[in-house]
């Protein structure tokens, strides 16, 4: 089952039909119970339950013989906050927990609850988790919308998502009855090559988003990288080169303002790769032509296809 997503906007709507939650900085995932079975998916549908095994051995201790819960899983630092960085690379910060937050039931020993209203099966899943530590459930937060926004601005959350209380839930679908505000400018963008460093290194990240069948480039990413997260990106990227540029806007006219652009003679200078690896990335905003400024690389995702990733509003 693929999860139902959110649409963004740049404004959430407000009223009692409404319930807010935060926006949780982690990768998206189902996790599954079937007896003494428990399975870990992504978004895209793939394995992740080796990768996370303290969730998976939480999920022996769900209150039912059959379950599905969705949520994210989230590494969370030592003063409670979400970092996707410490998800990421996780070898490197030890100290940090990995805990699932569970925001959704969608099946109970045998009974499809998709068909429920939002609230009635959020309503069963305090006692389907019990007090464990590692399956949290998300809270519903109260307050305006304003009060919102500016506590979670304040302690540093990604962004707010509102869902109508009375919403089924539409596996696969993108529904107005679940948005999505994003407080910090980030988003998923395809990795299309790399600027070398040294002959052998990694510089900087070539990346784009697909507008219909069209890979568009967006920028270069040069902040972010510590030495090995570096090489670590590199090693994946190298059996993915290829001699052709993945980008239908390239060659540019200049290198811009900015110097986001890469010019006909730069080409050369590139080293291209087939557009599969899927790269988080933070930025400051869109320039007039349409390329980051001051973007920052957060990690690389397994659990979006490259080919879903489009320019978020």
């Amino acid at each position: 089952m693929i999860p139902m997503a959110a649409q963004p906007v740049d404004k959430l709507p407000e009223g009692d039909a409404w319930l807010y939650e935060p926006k949780l900085d982690g990768y998206r995932a189902l996790l599954i119970k079937e007896g003494e079975q428990v399975q870990i998916l992504s978004r895209n549908e793939k394995e992740l339950t080796r990768m996370y095994p303290t969730v998976a051995a939480a999920g022996l201790r769900l209150k039912a013989d059959q379950a599905t819960l969705d949520g994210e899983i989230v590494a969370l630092t030592q003063d409670g906050r979400p970092s996707f960085q410490a998800l990421q690379h996780r070898s490197s910060h030890p100290e940090h927990q990995i805990v699932f937050y569970a925001f959704d039931l969608l099946h109970l020993d045998g009974k499809d609850l998709t068909g429920e209203p939002l609230m009635q099966r959020r309503a069963r899943l305090p006692k389907v988790v019990g007090k464990d530590v590692t399956i949290r459930l998300t809270r519903d937060l109260p307050g305006s919308v304003a009060a919102i926004v500016r506590t979670l601005k304040a302690a540093g959350i990604e962004g707010v998502v509102a869902k109508r209380k009375d919403s089924p839930y539409q596996p696969g679908e993108r529904s107005n009855d679940w948005v999505k505000l994003k407080l910090e400018r980030q988003q998923e963008f395809v990795i299309g090559g790399y600027r070398p460093a040294g002959g052998a290194g990694l510089d900087a990240l070539l990346v784009g988003y697909y507008e219909g069948k069209s890979l568009l480039f967006a920028g270069k990413v040069r902040a972010g990288f510590i030495p090995h997260v570096r090489r670590e990106v590199l090693e994946k990227l190298r059996p993915l080169a290829t001699s052709q540029s993945p980008f239908a806007n390239l060659p540019d006219e200049s290198s811009g303002h900015w110097g986001g652009g890469i010019t006909a003679d730069q080409m050369a200078e590139m080293q291209w790769t087939k557009p599969q690896l899927v790269a988080q990335i933070r930025f400051t905003e869109w320039t007039a032509d349409s390329r980051l400024r001051h973007a920052a690389f957060l990690g690389l995702r397994t659990d979006k296809s490259a080919t879903d990733v489009k320019r978020e509003p």
